[in-house]
């Protein structure tokens, strides 16, 4: 059974940074495209970044300010969020291939 645990989610100032991690089990995510999502209130999920072996691509909104990163030993993808700002507030979720986590919370107080 597949499972993508999220952690790391929280209330943080803007400015503020947060690591959140994706803990998998039943699938070795080397293997494959992972990505955190975001949803909002009232508004769709949305890509945030994702990663495969051997590149990284991250949505307009947060270049330069999240980094995704990957640890094949421990089967963990991360997601380094630096100068939050309140729109990154939402449920973070670890996303891959037809896997999702429960999400985790983040919330950036203004």
């Amino acid at each position: 059974q597949v499972q993508l645990v999220e952690s790391g989610g929280g209330l943080v100032q803007a400015g503020g940074s947060l690591r959140l991690s994706c803990a998998a089990s039943g699938i070795i995510i080397s293997y494959y495209v992972v990505g955190w999502y975001r949803q909002a209130p009232g508004k769709q999920r949305e890509l945030v970044a994702s990663i495969t072996s051997g590149s990284t691509n991250y949505a307009e909104s947060v270049k330069g300010r999240f980094t995704i990163s990957r640890d094949n030993a421990k089967n963990t993808v991360y997601l380094q969020m630096n100068s939050l700002k309140p729109d990154d507030t939402g449920v973070y979720y670890c996303n891959s291939f037809v896997h999702w986590g429960q999400g985790t919370q983040v919330t950036v107080s203004s």
